[in-house]
């Protein structure tokens, strides 16, 4: 799996990708202050040594949210019968009854970045239908079939009600950006006040904006009830803005 670009800046509104920081006003300012000085390498050394300073700064410190042994950070009450870990996945799968299950975060969050990597394999028609929930009210990134509209709809915001999924916030390129099934896939979340955005390997894929969904609440990991569902996560990580 490749390694997705690095996430540089606060707000990604403008870009495709991960965004960056801007770095024209840096560019000058360190010219500038060398312009006395008539060797390009040292302009040059100059000019990597500060911008790399300035990107490092702007990258929000990701901690692991699944720690690849354990539930901790999550509240593991019911938990057994549905999460397992295996070579340091999590399995997220039905019981017989095929009874679905949330595995909620310990933590609320509000502002944040969530990162990781995501893989399921449908064992029938019905597909695997899942996804990670957030603020309050509720709003959910989509992973895999939408129960209501039996497509897939990965990578897009699930608002619930009429709209259900609001042609705003909808990833209408995921196919494209997305490796087969049963494949690892990366998924970055921003959660933003009332801006959420999804990346897809390194790639922009959604973006919506509401402020009905502005409250604080922990973050939860579905498996939808009703049919035979099973979804695999790795390398989860999260930073607080």
């Amino acid at each position: 799996m490749g390694v997705p670009p690095i996430f540089y800046g606060r707000d990604a509104r403008a870009t495709n990708s991960y965004p960056k920081p801007h770095s024209n006003q840096i560019v000058r300012a360190t010219l500038m202050r060398h312009s006395y000085s008539f060797c390009p390498i040292v302009l040059a050394l100059s000019f990597v040594t500060v911008v790399t300073v300035a990107c490092i700064a702007e990258e929000p410190k990701l901690v692991p949210l699944f720690t690849g042994k354990d539930l901790t950070n999550f509240k593991s009450e019911g938990a057994a019968e549905f999460w397992r870990i295996e070579n340091e996945v999590l399995i997220g799968e039905n019981n017989p009854a095929k009874k679905g299950h949330y595995l909620w975060t310990e933590k609320s969050y509000k502002d944040f970045v969530l990162e990781f990597d995501v893989r399921w394999k449908p064992t029938t028609d019905r597909g695997v239908d899942t996804g990670i929930e957030m603020h309050e009210p509720k709003i959910q990134l989509q992973l895999g079939i939408s129960g209501s509209l039996r497509v897939d709809m990965s990578g897009s915001f699930y608002t619930g009600g009429k709209t259900a999924y609001p042609e705003a916030g909808q990833a209408k390129e995921a196919k494209k950006l997305m490796r087969p099934e049963g494949e690892w896939n990366t998924f970055r979340i921003q959660a933003k006040g009332d801006t959420f955005i999804c990346w897809i390997n390194g790639k922009k894929a959604s973006e919506y904006t509401d402020p009905k969904f502005s409250g604080a609440a922990p973050l939860g990991l579905q498996i939808h009830g009703g049919a035979e569902m099973k979804c695999e996560y790795r390398n989860m990580k999260i930073a607080e803005l």
